[in-house]
Parts: C-alpha cells; sequence; structure tokens
C-alpha cells in the first residue's frame, strides 16, 4: 500500500474529525457567507500532483482554493432553481452512504434494495400514491421524466403490437406528446428516447394560466390518431400551477392515452391538509416524477419515479447478465432504470423520513409555502415591484414594475447575490425573476432581509 494512504488509514477517525470540523465550519458560517459569491476571476487548473500529499493536504487545498467560491445553497436565502438544503438526519443518511458504498442493484447482495423499497413505499404513503404505482430511486427530475417516458414509450408500443425496446422507436411511427407547460426536460427526455423535440405538441392553457385547458387537450386528443402520451403538471416551474388531473382522468373514457405526471415538487402539496386538493388525482397517473432534493430536503442528487406498469419498465430496462439478479416477478433495481450503478440513494431519504416522519415534513412544506406568501405580499406592496402570478404555493414570480428588461433584471439579481438568490426567467412574454422556498431553514426572518435587500437593490437601479 502507498505509503500516505496507509499512513491515512491508520489516522482514519482523526481525519474524519478533521471533517466533521470543516463540516461543522461551512454550516456555522451559512448566515454570514455571501448566497452565491462574487464570480470574480476563475482559477488557472492546477496540475494534478504527482506524489502523494495527503488528506489532510487535500483538505487544507480545498478550503483555501474552492470553498470561498461555493454558494450557500444549503442556507436560507438561497431560492434559486427548486433547492432544498439537508436536513440533520439527511446529512447523516449521507454520509453513511458514502461510509457504506453500497451497489444497491442486486439481490446477490440486498440490503440496501430492500431498504429503498422501505423507503418508496413510506414516499408513496406520504404523496397519497396507492399500492398500484412502485417506485424507483434516480437522479434527478430530468432522469425520473426520462424513466417514466420510457416505459411511456412501450405502451405505445404494446398498443401498436410493437416493442420499442427490441425494435427500436421507428417502429412506433410518428407519435404525439400532448402538454399545457411542460418542463425543459420533457424536450429533453424526448430527445434522448428517440421520439423527438418535435413530437411534443403544445395544448393551450387557461387563460392567465399555466394550466392546461382540459377542453383543448380533449380536441388535440380526437386530433390524435391512436395512442398518445400526455405529460400533466403537478406544479410548473414559474407559477407552480396544476392541472386539472381528475378532468384529465375523465378524458380517457373516451380517448386512448398514457398519463405522466411531472410532479417535481408540486407532488409535496400532498402534505398540507390546505393545499392537497392542488394535487388531487395524482393517484391516476401512469407514472410520476417526483424530485427529492427539492422539498425534502436531502441532498443532490435524488428522486424517485413511479409507474403503475412495472412490467413495461422492466421491458425497456432489462440488463442480462450472469452476474446481476434474476429478472422475476418482482425485478431487481439494476432492471428498473438507466443506471446500473446505484448509490444508496435511499438511506438519506429514509433518515430524514424516521427522523421527523410525516408531521415534521408537513411543517417545513407549509412555513415555506407561507414564506413565499409573505415574500409575495411585500414585493406587491413595494411599488417597484409587480407580482406576474398569483402565490399558489412556494414559488414567487415577480419583475419590476418599469422597464423590466433582461439587463435591468440581471444587474438587479446580481446586486442582491450576496444577500439572496433567485433566478431568471420569462412569464408571458414579460423577463422577470423567480424565487422559490423549499429550504428546511427558512424562516420569516429570511423573508424579511430577502425583501429589503430587493428593494433596496431596486431603488438604486432606479
Amino acid at each position: 500500500m502507498d505509503r500516505t494512504l496507509a499512513a491515512d488509514l491508520a489516522r482514519l477517525p482523526e481525519l474524519l474529525d478533521a471533517t466533521r470540523g470543516a463540516a461543522a465550519d461551512a454550516l456555522a458560517t451559512l448566515d454570514a457567507r455571501p448566497v452565491v459569491p462574487p464570480a470574480g476571476k476563475p482559477h488557472d487548473p492546477e496540475p494534478l500532483p504527482e506524489h502523494a500529499a495527503g488528506t489532510d493536504a487535500a483538505l487544507a487545498a480545498f478550503r483555501d482554493r474552492w470553498e470561498p467560491r461555493l454558494s450557500a445553497s444549503a442556507g436560507p436565502r438561497y431560492l434559486g432553481f427548486v433547492t432544498g438544503g439537508a436536513t440533520p438526519a439527511a446529512l447523516a443518511g449521507d454520509w453513511l452512504t458514502a461510509v457504506h458504498d453500497q451497489n444497491s442493484n442486486s439481490v446477490l447482495d440486498g440490503g440496501g434494495q430492500d431498504l429503498e423499497r422501505e423507503t418508496v413505499g413510506w414516499l408513496r404513503d406520504l404523496f397519497g400514491l396507492s399500492a398500484d404505482h412502485s417506485g424507483t430511486f434516480v437522479s434527478g427530475a430530468t432522469m425520473s421524466n426520462t424513466t417514466g417516458l420510457a416505459i411511456a414509450r412501450e405502451w405505445l408500443g404494446e398498443r401498436l403490437g410493437v416493442s420499442p425496446a427490441e425494435d427500436g422507436a421507428a417502429a412506433l411511427g410518428p407519435v404525439r406528446v400532448l402538454s399545457g407547460a411542460p418542463h425543459s426536460s420533457i424536450a429533453k427526455a424526448l430527445s434522448f428516447l428517440g421520439l423527438g423535440r418535435n413530437s411534443l405538441v403544445r395544448v393551450p392553457t387557461l387563460p392567465g394560466r399555466e394550466a392546461v385547458d382540459p377542453a383543448a387537450l380533449e380536441r388535440a386528443l380526437a386530433d390524435t390518431p391512436g395512442p398518445a402520451v400526455v405529460v400533466a403538471n403537478a406544479g410548473t416551474v414559474n407559477t407552480v400551477d396544476f392541472d386539472d388531473l381528475r378532468a384529465i382522468e375523465t378524458l380517457r373514457g373516451r380517448h386512448d392515452f398514457w398519463l405522466h405526471t411531472d410532479a417535481a415538487f408540486g407532488a409535496f402539496a400532498a402534505l398540507s391538509p390546505a393545499h392537497a386538493h392542488l394535487a388531487d388525482g395524482l393517484d391516476a397517473s401512469d407514472s410520476v416524477c417526483i424530485d427529492l432534493h427539492k422539498w425534502l430536503n436531502v441532498p443532490y442528487d435524488s428522486a424517485v419515479q413511479f409507474t403503475r406498469r412495472r412490467d413495461l419498465q422492466a421491458r425497456v430496462f432489462q440488463n442480462s447478465a450472469a452476474y446481476l439478479g434474476p429478472l422475476g416477478e418482482h425485478p431487481d433495481l439494476v432492471h428498473l432504470t438507466p443506471e446500473n450503478s446505484h448509490r444508496l440513494r435511499a438511506l438519506s431519504a429514509w433518515f430524514t423520513l424516521r427522523a421527523y416522519g410525516r408531521q415534521g415534513h408537513r411543517e417545513i412544506v407549509e412555513r415555506d409555502i407561507a414564506c413565499a406568501r409573505a415574500l409575495g405580499a411585500a414585493l406587491e406592496e413595494d411599488p417597484a415591484f409587480t407580482l406576474l402570478a398569483p402565490v399558489r404555493l412556494n414559488v414567487v414570480c415577480f419583475t419590476l414594475a418599469e422597464a423590466p428588461t433582461p439587463g435591468r433584471l440581471t444587474a438587479l439579481r446580481e446586486a442582491v447575490a450576496g444577500e439572496v438568490f433567485v433566478t431568471p426567467t420569462v412569464y408571458g412574454g414579460t423577463a422577470a425573476l423567480r424565487a422559490a422556498f423549499s429550504n428546511w431553514r427558512t424562516t420569516q426572518a429570511e423573508v424579511r432581509r430577502a425583501a429589503e435587500a430587493l428593494g433596496a437593490a431596486a431603488r438604486e437601479i432606479a
């Protein structure tokens, strides 16, 4: 064994303590650090070290060279994208995931996949899905949507008497995928799956909304020869709008389609009694995307996908090799996603669900919703801003009241980056900003701080 590696092994408890200290320092200073540090001049890449220096030296180099450039994305004022943090229990689970370093894909070493199945069962119950839905962990919403649409592709083949998994996507002929306000990952998935971005058909939405117009969807289905795929939204990116899943479900009596629901973070509405109606009908979906490193507050990367047709899922992703577990009636995880290498992502989710339960995660969801509404109210009272949509759940979509050009919004966003991070978007043709609340640490104090920073920056720009 290399001499330095052997020395690190002998000192492993001490090195882990040093790492714990560095982690504790980083978390303790979240409130004081810039949410997004100034860009500065990029580092010139260093050459690969020729000789061993050990973990102490690597930790010191990281803390000096890279840590100051990392954002405080684990903190309560990182409101860009839809990014959660990591609850204390989820962080513990993530550390232990690396410690145990499981390849959790096969019954040949089955503890990891059994833990994942238990965790999936808890999540299914959390989101109000029935036992007809089976689930698997994947890396994020994009891979969850891709997996769901891959199963939908095989369902189309089943309807047409072919198997895209065996014969290729061309065996399907033209495919139509209908959606009102699809996330960008849907088009990406269709490209990846060989169905093509042009197979995505935008269906008109309700006036002033991002929710699909059910009547327009029915007309589009009537114009579609043969079976189709419908991608519904349970929480759009810009305004967290929800398609009427019950209304879409009733169309099945007259039209043949696979229903995939992108509920990346909107599914968490089911945790709040006051908002659960928004996700009503989610269980009717044939496949569902839910992202966990958003509102479940587990570390990147983690999501889950659910489907009613695990048989089709295994037909698409089966991987035949002597060293892998059998396909069988209960397929190993290696047969259910694009990934053969499957980190035990479920452990962080298991930890946070085991530690805080339904009630603890309901409190996070409801507090974040209250924070979003408070920021929306503060911006609405400030003459410098205009809300572009009602705050339906946890996202505030807003812009400058005067001259909301992309350049001025960029200046605003950069001016407040040390205090609060928001992301750019375009809504209804208007350049805008989004503040998304999903972090377990965020409170009304952070809302006030963010509102004050945004207001001061807007006045400075004006």
